[in-house]
C-alpha cells in the first residue's frame, strides 16, 4: 500500500527529510513516499527555480542547461525502512569544460549510494567479509565490491605523493603455482605503499621510478631480503643503495633455521636406519629459540642438547649468530662474525657452511643494520593479516581484486567519501 500524507503532514514529512539529509539551497525536498508492503521511502528532491550551479572544474556559476533523467541513490535506513532519494541531475554548459554534470551535496559523481551510505558500508566492510558485509547492508556482492574499488581509489588519489624515509620490501604468493607479487611497506607509518605483479626487478623498478630522483634520495634505508633482482632495483634506482639496503636479519635467521633442519632431516633418517628414533617429533624444538621453548619440553630438550648429535651443534651455531645484531659498533660486529664464521666453516654441517658463506657474501648490507637498526618485523605483521584476507576470499585468482583488498585493509587511505554537511541552509 503506497502512503501518501495529505498536504499538512506532507509539508511537515518534507521539512523533516530535509532536515534529517541535510538538503540545502538550491535544493529541496519535493516531496516523500512511504510503503509499508515494501518497507522503503522515497524521497524526491528538486531544484529552486532559475538556480545557478558551479562548474566542477573552474568553479564558475552558470545557468542550467538541462537535466540529465532520473536516478536514484540508495541513502541509510530510516527506521528499518529502505531509504532512496530520486532526483534529475542538472547538467551546466561551461565555455571551457563543455558539457557536464554538477556536483551533487549527497553523492560521489557516478555514484549509486549517498556518501553517508558509504561511509557506513566502508566502516562494516572494515570489519568483516563482503559477503557478510553485502548482507548486513542489504547490498549485492558486486556492490559491496564496487565501494571498496571506489573507496581505495579516492584514498590513493587523496594520498600525498611522497616516499616514505623507512620502506620494507618483500614478496607475497597469492596462489598456488608459484605466483607471486612485491609489496613496499611504509615501515614507520606500518602500510602497505605499492603492489606490483611478480617478484621481478622491473616490478620494484616501477615503484621507484614514480618519484623523481630528489625524492628518493629521501630515503634512509630499506629493509629487505636478499633477493637479487630487488637488489638490483635498489641499487638501480636509489641514490647511494649500498648504504641504505639492510639485510632483513629475520630473513637471514630463516636461512639459518632452514640449514638447521635439514641436518635435522639427514640425522633424523641416519639415526632411524640404526634404530634409534631419538630426533622423531623434534623439529620444532631445535627451530625455536631458547628462551622460546615450552615449559613442558625443556627438559627433554636439554637432554638432546647434551647428546652428541649433529643437530645440536646446529642449533649452537644459530642460537649464537643472533648475538651479531646485539652489536653498536661495526668493528666489534666484525669480530664477532669473524669467529661465529671460522666456526660454521669448520663445523662439517654442509647445510650450515652453505648458509654461513651465503651470509658471508651478503655481509655488508647485513651489517648495515648496526647503523639504521630496522627490520621488516612489521612487513611480517602485515603478511599476517593479508593472509586472513586471503583466508576470507579463499584465495584471489584475480590479482587486481587482491591489490585493492590490501590496499583497503592495510594501505593506510583514506577511504570514506567526503560527507555532505548541515552548514548551508
Amino acid at each position: 500500500m503506497l502512503v501518501q500524507a495529505k498536504r499538512g503532514a506532507k509539508m511537515d514529512s518534507t521539512q523533516l527529510y530535509s532536515q534529517l539529509l541535510g538538503i540545502f539551497t538550491p535544493w529541496t525536498v519535493q516531496r516523500v513516499e512511504m510503503s509499508i508492503h515494501d518497507q522503503r521511502v522515497d524521497v524526491y528532491l528538486a531544484q529552486a527555480e532559475g538556480a545557478r550551479f558551479s562548474c566542477p572544474h573552474c568553479k564558475l556559476e552558470l545557468a542550467l542547461y538541462d537535466h540529465t533523467p532520473p536516478r536514484q541513490w540508495r541513502h541509510l535506513d530510516s527506521c528499518h525502512f529502505q531509504t532512496l532519494l530520486h532526483a534529475r541531475i542538472p547538467r551546466i554548459k561551461c565555455k571551457q569544460h563543455g558539457v557536464m554534470q554538477v556536483e551533487l551535496p549527497w553523492a560521489e559523481p557516478g555514484g549509486r549510494f549517498t556518501r553517508l551510505f558509504e561511509a557506513l558500508a566502508v566502516d562494516v566492510l572494515l570489519c568483516t567479509d563482503l559477503k557478510k558485509a553485502a548482507t548486513l547492508l542489504g547490498i549485492t556482492w558486486d556492490q559491496a565490491w564496487g565501494v571498496m574499488q571506489r573507496a581505495v581509489l579516492r584514498g590513493r588519489s587523496a594520498k600525498a605523493a611522497a616516499i616514505p624515509s623507512y620502506i620494507g620490501i618483500d614478496e607475497k604468493a597469492i596462489a598456488k603455482g608459484h605466483r607471486y607479487m612485491t609489496l613496499v611497506y611504509d615501515l614507520q607509518g606500518g602500510t602497505v605503499e605499492y603492489i606490483a605483479d611478480e617478484r621481478k626487478q622491473a616490478s620494484l623498478d616501477a615503484y621507484f621510478l614514480a618519484f623523481e630522483p630528489e625524492m628518493r634520495q629521501a630515503i634512509e634505508a630499506i629493509a629487505m631480503d636478499m633477493w637479487a633482482p630487488y637488489i638490483n632495483s635498489c641499487r638501480d634506482c636509489v641514490p647511494q643503495a649500498d648504504k641504505k639496503i639492510v639485510f632483513d636479519r629475520f630473513h637471514i635467521m630463516g636461512h639459518v633455521g632452514q640449514a638447521l633442519d635439514k641436518v635435522r632431516r639427514r640425522e633424523h633418517k641416519e639415526l632411524l636406519r640404526q634404530g634409534d628414533d631419538t630426533l622423531s617429533k623434534s623439529k620444532y624444538l631445535w627451530l625455536r629459540s631458547q628462551e622460546n621453548v615450552p615449559e613442558k619440553s625443556r627438559e627433554h630438550f636439554e637432554q638432546l642438547r647434551a647428546a652428541e648429535l649433529k643437530t645440536a651443534r646446529a642449533w649452537a651455531l644459530k642460537e649464537a649468530l643472533r648475538g651479531l645484531w646485539e652489536y653498536s659498533s661495526q668493528g666489534w660486529a666484525m669480530h664477532f662474525w669473524k669467529r661465529w664464521y671460522y666456526w660454521a666453516t669448520h663445523s662439517r654441517l654442509a647445510p650450515m657452511i652453505e648458509a654461513a658463506k651465503m651470509i658471508a657474501r651478503h655481509l655488508p648490507n647485513v651489517l648495515t643494520y648496526l647503523t639504521h637498526r630496522i627490520t621488516n618485523a612489521m612487513a611480517e605483521g602485515i603478511n599476517s593479516k593479508i593472509a586472513t584476507i586471503q583466508k576470507r576470499a579463499c584465495g584471489y585468482r584475480n590479482s587486481e581484486n587482491f591489490k585493492i583488498a590490501v590496499y583497503f585493509h592495510c594501505g593506510g587511505l583514506e577511504l570514506w567519501p567526503h560527507r555532505w554537511t548541515h552548514s548551508k541552509v
